[in-house]
């Protein structure tokens, strides 16, 4: 048996971040104050390796000599308590996995097996019960658990054969009775009436008992989740309780009951339900005429339009897909993986579609996350570790696989305890040719691409479909999938090949349902054989391998003569590729397993989905109390200067700065607006923009997206909740400068479990009437959404939702971003104009109003627009004004309706000419930075202060600490003697893209535009030959190459918790080494690293040494913000040095504001290397402040990095690395941050060897 190394890994003190934020955690959220300190120790076992190899492994990959303590035996001191803790067996474990990977390509052997495993040591004052709070407050049970302190004897998973799948004797002789007690003892999802259908078809059809996989394959292909059987359910009696605007509702209803006249005349399949309801105004607009984008076909990935994408001046028809996803259950359960998987499925929707996802929106409903630790529900985690776990989970798997979100909000409501709320949304692009749909053939065969089928996620789609109690939360671990998303970019990489996606019949991703459904939809005849599908691990039985969930997977159907073909290319994108299923004409579902066909259904049975439910539907009336018109309860009795500034503070009001900054908001370079507007990016902005990213060419063609959803007016009204979210995801699209009268929408709905209650029948019922007046009104159909019918926990349900996202096509350069814009102007109130019999929108009249603020808007008549929601017009002026610190003078006594009612979907204008619009003054903005309302003054500091302060806690901005600054940084000025001897006209840059590695499109294009030729190559990691292939090609770019181009991303994911590992092992490499060694002495060549390639060239030496060396313990490295967290902004830096070349068309003293995005961009020096750095003018670029001058605090210097290092070079200049993303360049981007955006880094690069 192969020998098991240990070694445990702890963070110097001043580098434990992670450990301090834990302990102010247990002593500020868990009132531990006895807790005195905190120790976080990795420990890491590994097998496969000899001892020569594990030592090396660990000096290269578990450690950094500057940045961590090794021990190979752990002592823990007298008056400290332990525990180890790990992921349980079977969840991916990416640290793990990573380390595992990056091992490999040091010994280019075979992969070794590795566990990691945290040991958490705390001492103070702790009781045996505090210290087992403290255990059950870091350890979530659904994912992991107290590990032994012992060393194991071998890492390999001990796995028995599984046994054959049983048949279940006697189902089909079963009594109604009988069934039922079935039912009860197998946890199934389906109802007992559709189990007694399954028994039915078994009897009379298939004249034989099912096997256990078959009836959990039923149960997972009827499963809500799946098959959406709430939606589908019958509803066989429609009442409307009297009261004010019942009528309003009996005149949607008739409209409903009109559109299915016209449509459905002479049919009697057509079944009234929330399905029809959802889905009949996009048809019945289709029919009339409005709707002449749309894309159509059999094969359903996304919400899918036509656009004219204007590229270098000429047309070329696109296809834009968007598609909103939720993983409400998991996310619940398991904040992390379930939000990662949220945003993983939502991405693989239109990527299975063959579209480039380029941008995400976030919308998430949560209690409140300042609920004290000791409040928490029994069997719920805490509030705020759901709400922070899931927010390191979307944004770890976002910013793994590069993509941008530019939007993230927040909605805070009692109800979402009951469940969370946790969508994704997301938006992608392809050229329409790329796309070829066709219907599947006999003899054709289904490749299952990515990533391999584990245990994680088994039961996820019934799970989801299920409601909750304290008991089932305790069970559904295996539920939850856990993500990939290096795989995943791997994946977007292939499909944006026009060979490879051209190739593609149809596509389905692997969402709920694992293979039997991802495979079972893409044609009606089908054999699957399971023992084709590559496993993580042994011991997967036939059930197991039919609904696993497992993540980063896709099944596409080829031509049998494209297989080697298609094969050949994934392999190159170092992606596994296996046939496991052939088309069939037989019209049945089979799956075979060792031998055995443990399924064999009939599609037509399947496609049934159960037997039709009925339900009857109450809709109560709507009280008098409506929260839209009304002053929040919690500004009663004020004043108006009171009100202004208590209301800042309040939980749905509050800045979530904190938040949104953790979300890579500019990765692809396509980003029209930061979240966050103004100098001081403190206005948030109202919709997402982002042009359609080209591999080639230019464009202004730009789509948007925005959200419209108030909990709290759902609350009152489903009814008019629905119409006004629909009108505010519109009014949003139009206060940037997008025509809402030609937006899609697609719809959210999440309701409570509604069991056979008629009254919670209602409020799902009346929402979508809403909707669908909304969508007749204004001629803008829903034409896709997703439906969560369970979000209840006991006897709390969440509040009735129906999020409204619109999306429409625009032009960058006609964009429109929320801050004010200057001092002087008025500012109005325009409310959306609503009929006061029905309380709805008046829609004719509200879409005019629309439409002419986006035209002036484009004309310049309206300089700036936000769009009124939670905390009223007043809010809306604030957030308006801080982006800048612009002062505003309200006009006095002003109604308190006015400034603080909820008047969703209405408009506040800074108007160039106050005659412009109608509507109620507000007030002027001022240069003073002061507010001025009914004689109170207060500065926009206090303010901004009370806006930021009530989720500091919870997501801080600032981290407190002042960085050290122990010598002064002068302007260098002296630029470089240093000449290029080999001239080329057209340098080559080779850029390797490592697991993780994200940037590197964004980089070739950078240095194409500049006018050098771009080499990307994927390094391919599968197996030891392919290491030894990747490594011999990237011996020979490196050798024909002028400059070589470490991109940024994610390589390895920064696992083991340190960035660049991957790139920095691959280089020292002695053939890859000595490449390198060459190009920089023997041939001039140039090296630049930006963001995790900075971090290599850092832990390489190359910077600031100029060449490849033993990293010692002084030696400067790049560790986490101080903050603790990822931090994606613009950040405002300076040219200090213009040694290097790369500098060749800037000034010393030039401030430009660059996208910075990273978790670990802290440069840390001590004094002595820091006056070598300064005196040989190596520190090439600083953080500064407004003023242009060096920043040691946040938000200015973003990471807390000694004498505000953004950027060093080598002694000579030739080698440059830095954080900000120089290369996310490109006009019209970022508009809503001051400041130029161009250093011209790439255009200096290529002009030194000319």
């Amino acid at each position: 048996m192969a020998k098991v190394y240990r070694v445990f890994v702890e963070k110097k003190k001043g580098n434990d971040i992670e450990a301090g934020q834990i302990l102010e955690d247990l002593r500020g959220n868990v009132g531990l104050t006895g807790l005195e300190d905190l120790r976080i120790i990795n420990r890491y076992d590994a097998q496969g390796l000899s001892d020569a190899e594990f030592d090396s492994a660990v000096k290269q990959v578990f450690s950094e000599t500057n940045l961590d303590n090794v021990y190979y035996d752990l002592k823990i001191d007298d008056g400290w308590k332990c525990f180890a803790t790990e992921y349980l067996p079977g969840q991916y474990d990416q640290r793990a996995d990573s380390a595992a990977q990056c091992i490999q390509l040091l010994t280019a052997g075979e992969r070794p097996k590795v566990a990691s495993a945290k040991v958490i040591a705390v001492k103070g004052d702790i009781s045996d019960d505090e210290f087992e709070k403290i255990k059950s407050y870091i350890i979530n049970p659904v994912e992991s658990r107290v590990a032994s302190m012992e060393l194991p004897e071998t890492l390999d998973i001990k796995t028995d054969v599984p046994a054959d799948i049983v048949r279940i004797d006697g189902f089909i002789e079963m009594s109604d009775d009988e069934i039922a007690a079935y039912h009860d003892s197998m946890g199934l999802a389906m109802s007992v009436a559709d189990l007694c259908w399954v028994r039915d078809y078994f009897k009379n059809d298939e004249k034989r008992n099912p096997s256990l996989t078959e009836i959990k394959v039923i149960d997972t292909y009827w499963s809500d989740h799946c098959r959406h059987t709430t939606f589908a359910t019958q509803l066989d009696e429609i009442t409307i309780n009297e009261g004010k605007y019942s009528a309003a509702i009996e005149k949607a209803l008739d409209q409903y009951f009109e559109a299915r006249a016209d449509l459905y005349a002479g049919r009697t399949d057509k079944i009234v339900c929330l399905m029809d309801m959802a889905c009949i105004g996009t048809k019945y607009l289709k029919k009339h005429g409005y709707v002449d984008d749309l894309d159509e076909s059999e094969e359903i990935n996304a919400c899918s339009i036509n656009v004219d994408v204007e590229i270098d001046g000429k047309k070329e028809p696109w296809l834009v897909q968007f598609k909103n996803e939720t993983h409400n259950h998991p996310t619940e359960i398991e904040p992390f993986g379930g939000a990662a998987t949220c945003l993983g499925g939502a991405i693989r929707d239109p990527l299975s579609g063959r579209a480039y996802v380029y941008q995400a929106m976030r919308v998430t409903g949560s209690g409140d996350p300042t609920t004290p630790f000791e409040d928490t529900l029994d069997a719920k985690l805490p509030q705020s570790k759901i709400t922070t776990g899931a927010a390191q989970g979307y944004s770890s798997y976002g910013n793994q696989i590069g993509l941008a979100t530019g939007q993230v909000t927040e909605l805070y409501d009692d109800g979402y305890v009951a469940k969370r709320m946790e969508i994704g949304a997301v938006i992608g692009a392809s050229p329409k040719e790329n796309v070829i749909r066709e219907v599947p053939q006999k003899g054709d065969v289904i490749i299952l691409l990515g990533g391999k089928t584990g245990r994680d996620g088994c039961g996820g789609a019934t799970g989801s479909s299920k409601a909750h109690d304290s008991h089932s939360i305790e069970t559904c671990g295996a539920e939850v999938q856990k993500g990939n998303a290096p795989t995943e970019r791997k994946i977007q990489r292939l499909f944006r090949n026009p060979e490879v996606a051209k190739m593609i019949k149809r596509c389905n991703d692997f969402g709920a349902g694992g293979v039997s459904v991802a495979i079972g939809e893409l044609a009606d005849g089908l054999k699957i054989d399971l023992d084709k599908v590559p496993k993580k691990y042994e011991g997967l039985d036939g059930t197991e391998l039919a609904i696993s969930e497992s993540q980063e997977r896709m099944a596409v159907v080829v031509d049998k003569s494209d297989v080697e073909k298609f094969e050949n290319l994934a392999r190159k994108e170092n992606l596994e590729s296996t046939v496991v299923a052939e088309v069939t004409d037989e019209n049945r579902l089979e799956m075979t397993w060792r031998g055995d066909k443990i399924v064999d259904l009939s599609r037509d049975f399947l496609n049934t989905n159960g037997v039709v439910q009925h339900a009857a539907v109450e809709i109560e009336a709507i009280g008098d109390d409506e929260y839209r018109t009304q002053v929040p309860s919690a500004l009663e009795k004020m004043t108006n200067a009171e009100a202004l500034k208590a209301n800042l503070s309040r939980l749905e009001v509050c800045s979530q700065k904190g938040l949104v900054e953790r979300f890579d908001s500019s990765i692809g370079a396509s980003t029209v607006l930061m979240p966050y507007a103004g100098k001081y990016q403190l206005t948030p902005e109202e919709a997402m923009v982002a042009k359609i990213p080209l591999i080639k060419g230019e464009t202004d063609t730009a789509t948007v997206m925005a959200y419209g959803f108030i909990p709290k007016v759902s609350r009152w009204s489903p009814f008019h909740s629905a119409a006004f979210a629909v009108t505010e995801s519109l009014a949003k699209l139009a206060a940037v400068g997008c025509d809402p009268s030609k937006a899609r929408l697609t719809f959210q709905e999440y309701f409570e479990r509604l069991n056979d209650a008629p009254t919670r029948w209602g409020k799902p019922t009346a929402a979508l009437l809403g909707a669908l007046t909304a969508q007749l009104g204004y001629h803008t159909p829903s034409i896709g959404g997703k439906d969560s019918m369970s979000g209840s926990f006991n006897d709390l349900d969440v509040p009735p939702t129906l999020v409204s996202f619109a999306v429409g096509v625009s032009e960058a350069s006609k964009t429109a971003s929320a801050q004010f814009k200057r001092a002087g102007s008025t500012v109005k109130l325009v409310e959306i104009p609503v009929d006061g019999e029905t309380g709805l929108p008046n829609y004719d009249k509200a879409m005019a109003l629309m439409v002419e603020v986006c035209n002036k808007i484009r004309e310049g008549k309206v300089l700036a627009a936000g769009v009124v929601k939670e905390g009223g017009a007043a809010a809306c002026v604030c957030k308006m004004a801080f982006g800048n610190k612009t002062g505003f003078t309200f006009e006095t006594k002003l109604d308190a309706k006015t400034l603080f009612a909820p008047l969703q979907g209405s408009f506040v204008l800074e108007l160039a000419d106050e005659n412009d619009f109608d509507g109620i003054t507000l007030g002027t903005t001022n240069d003073n930075g002061v507010f001025i309302i009914d004689g109170t003054v207060y500065t926009a500091d206090e303010l901004i202060a009370e806006w930021t302060s009530k989720l500091e806690k919870v997501f801080p901005t600032d981290s407190g600490k002042t960085a050290k600054m122990p010598i002064d940084v002068p302007l260098y000025k002296e630029r470089s003697i240093f000449v290029a001897k080999n001239k080329v006209a057209k340098p080559k840059v080779f850029i390797p893209a490592f697991p993780g590695t994200n940037c590197e499109v964004d980089t070739a294009r950078a240095f194409e535009k500049a006018g050098a030729e771009a080499s990307i190559l994927v390094v391919n990691n599968l197996t030891p030959a392919d290491i030894n292939e990747t490594i011999d090609k990237m011996v020979k770019e490196i050798e024909t190459s002028q400059i070589v181009m470490l991109p940024g991303g994610f390589s390895g994911g920064d696992e083991p918790e340190g960035s660049g590992k991957f790139i920095a092992t691959t280089f020292r490499n002695p053939r890859v080494s000595e490449a390198v060694t060459k190009l920089l002495n023997c041939r001039d060549g140039l090296m630049l690293g930006i963001c995790n390639g900075f971090q290599a060239l850092i832990k390489l030496g190359l910077v600031p040494n100029g060449k490849i060396v033993d990293i010692k313990e002084n030696d400067p490295t790049l560790t986490f913000n101080t903050i603790g967290r990822h931090i994606s902004s613009m950040a405002y830096t300076r040219v200090t040095s213009v040694k290097s070349p790369w500098f060749s068309a800037v000034e010393t003293g030039d401030v430009f504001a660059v996208p910075i995005s990273h978790g670990e961009g802290r440069f840390v020096a001590d004094e002595d290397v820091m006056k070598k750095l300064v005196e040989n003018g190596q520190v090439a670029t600083q953080y500064v402040d407004l003023d242009g001058n060096v920043a040691s605090e946040m938000p200015f210097n973003p990471n807390g990095s000694v004498c505000a290092v953004e950027g060093i070079t080598s002694p000579d200049g030739r080698v440059l690395g830095k954080m900000g993303h120089c290369e996310r360049k490109g006009d019209n981007l970022y508009g809503n941050v001051p400041f130029e955006k161009d250093m011209k880094l790439f255009e200096s690069g290529v002009k030194y060897f000319k």
